[in-house]
């Protein structure tokens, strides 16, 4: 009986062809700790093991569960390319592989990538023929030491503190898809609210005399707008979709409508070379004073904190339905949105955000080069930072659901009279999020350390659990910024009068179910009671609500994550014991200060 494939649905649904190919499923698979597969021919020969992608080795649903270090892992892979795509170019696809990897077909290298939170794509050229079998090999190497974008993964052995069980090799859906020898692109939309339109901007792999690009926008009743143009003149050619005044409905909470959109390029004589399948929202995001609005309205951000991890499967979710879970159980919580922290989430993921009306927070799992320099020049980010954000920015720019940008997070380095490489990587990140996508509000860095003058938005973190406390320390004490160090320290640039939030809060610690033994933690004192931890959320997210200088918060967490134990539910997704949802939801959803 065949195995069924995992994750067998389409990865990529803001880009979608017909004919592709899934290359979940078993692949031969070894441990390579020495890192001397080279040496020893591994390019060339059977591997000795087998593992399920696209499911990390370290989780129980790879079918291995090995959670020691991995200095290097080998795949291997027969792929029978079909006969059907004779005359197109073959793509292969990667959804994320961590953290470095290597990529041979027939034992000719065709790729590499650095970077375990972002895709890649290798064109095979002339390495795979239709109608013939192919062997792909992949290697991933994943250090445990050196500055690396690691996110939450532990570089001890055991998980600790807010560190986490790690992640090597491949962790989203591999696939193939033929494309013809000139195709499009990924697309990048952006809504004009303003204008009542859409521009697309439509790269191409190359132009050729006579071909022209052609875009259709509908909706449930039919064609809103259909634009053409020349795709032989620039290499990333532009549209403008006007929508007329009674087709015009925009993208928000409660009312998440998407707009269909193909995308095709014709060739000289009309004909259709190449078609995708896309959808865009209508929105907009714009700074008022301190106000952030949606639409220009004062949308205040109920944020919760998503990290992502599940407990069979790490970082990959054991299948699509968990990823609209997640979006669905903060929303019944209350919760109109998410920061999406330190990882860069399955694109499908942000899939279910669009159509759900649900607001995300983009950020970097940046985690990993602290500790590599002196006090005061002890972050050492490398410019791989600098290359998976823009390939993160590339993937993601289209998604209506997204509402800012987060690069960094939790950046401790206090700033002395030097200008280190912490300085230089933060503005870089900075600056190359508003060249990628101006249309969106950035924040330098979350928590600290803020180090860009004037950057759109600024944040603290504040984990103090006795409400009245809270309170004078964030809103009485306005603005409350985090210390470095003694008083004579500093992490951050001064507050500048930007739009303001408190980007992580609560973390409160209830877990009644922890075991005399168990490893579990949260912020503060463990409320002694359930009714003490109502009482509290209520104190805490009541506090921030009512201040107009606020624009939104992000309450720590949605789920337990392994032993961090302060979510709203428990690490397997279910609810807590006595935790009321309808409470909750019921303390966040008053009007906030910002909304009456």
């Amino acid at each position: 009986m065949p195995h069924p494939v995992p994750r067998p649905e389409y990865p990529r649904p803001q880009f979608a062809r017909p004919d592709w190919l899934n290359l979940n499923g078993p692949w031969q698979f070894e441990f390579d700790r020495g890192d001397s597969g080279m040496d020893r021919g591994l390019v060339g020969r059977e591997l000795t093991g087998e593992i399920t992608v696209p499911f990390c080795p370290e989780s129980s649903l790879s079918g291995i569960g090995d959670t020691d270090f991995h200095t290097a892992v080998w795949y291997r892979r027969d792929v029978e390319v079909p006969a059907g795509w004779a005359g197109r170019r073959i793509l292969l696809h990667f959804g994320a592989v961590d953290h470095d990897a290597t990529v041979w077909v027939d034992g000719a290298e065709v790729g590499r990538h650095r970077g375990g939170f972002t895709g890649f794509t290798v064109d095979l050229g002339e390495a795979a023929t239709p109608g013939e079998t192919a062997t792909i090999v992949v290697r991933a190497r994943d250090p445990r030491t050196g500055p690396q974008a690691r996110g939450k993964q532990s570089t001890r052995y055991a998980n600790h503190d807010c560190d986490y069980t790690r992640t090597t090799g491949i962790w989203q859906t591999v696939w193939l898809e033929p494309v013809p020898a000139v195709h499009l692109r990924r697309p990048r939309i952006t809504p004009d609210l303003a204008g009542s339109a859409f521009d697309l901007v439509l790269p191409l792999s190359a132009n050729r005399a006579g071909y022209r690009v052609r875009a259709a926008l509908s909706d449930a009743d039919g064609v809103v707008a259909v634009g053409d143009t020349a795709a032989d003149l620039d290499l990333a050619p532009r549209l403008r979709l006007a929508v007329p005044a009674p087709r015009r409905r925009v993208w928000q909470p409660g009312d998440p409508h998407l707009y269909q959109l193909r995308l095709e390029l014709l060739d000289a004589d009309g004909a259709v070379v190449d078609a995708v399948d896309s959808y865009a929202g209508l929105r907009s995001v714009s700074i008022d004073g301190t106000a952030v609005r949606l639409n220009g309205a004062p949308v205040f951000q109920r944020l919760v904190l998503d990290q992502g991890y599940y407990a069979d499967g790490i970082l990959t979710a054991p299948d699509d339905a968990a990823l609209r879970q997640d979006i669905e159980l903060a929303m019944a919580a209350g919760f109109n949105g998410a920061r999406l922290h330190q990882k860069v989430f399955e694109e499908r993921f942000l899939y279910h955000a669009d159509r759900l009306g649900y607001l995300v927070w983009g950020e970097f799992g940046d985690w990993g080069c602290n500790g590599y320099g002196p006090d005061g020049d002890n972050q050492r980010p490398d410019p791989s930072y600098v290359a998976q954000w823009l390939e993160a920015l590339e993937r993601d720019h289209s998604h209506p659901s997204i509402v800012g940008w987060c690069p960094l997070n939790e950046t401790w380095q206090r700033r002395t009279d030097q200008i280190t490489v912490l300085d230089d990587v933060t503005r870089a990140m900075y600056l190359a999020t508003k060249l990628a996508d101006p249309s969106r509000p950035v924040l330098d860095a979350s928590g600290y350390a803020h180090r860009v003058p004037g950057a759109d938005v600024y944040d603290s973190h504040n984990y103090t659990q006795d409400p009245a406390t809270f309170t004078a320390e964030v809103v009485d004490g306005f603005p409350y910024t985090n210390p470095g160090g003694d008083a004579a320290d500093s992490w951050s640039l001064p507050y500048a009068g930007q739009p303001y939030f408190v980007s992580e809060f609560g973390g409160i610690w209830w877990n009644p179910d922890a075991g005399e033994d168990e490893y579990s933690w949260g912020y503060g004192v463990r409320p002694s009671t359930v009714e003490e931890f109502h009482q509290r959320f209520e104190g805490l997210v009541g506090a921030l609500l009512g201040d107009r200088r606020m624009f939104g918060y992000c309450y720590t967490q949605l789920t337990d994550v392994f032993q961090e134990q302060n979510g709203i539910y428990r690490f397997d997704r279910s609810v807590k014991p006595g935790v009321d949802l309808a409470r909750l939801r019921a303390a966040q959803q008053r009007p906030a200060a910002t909304e009456r």
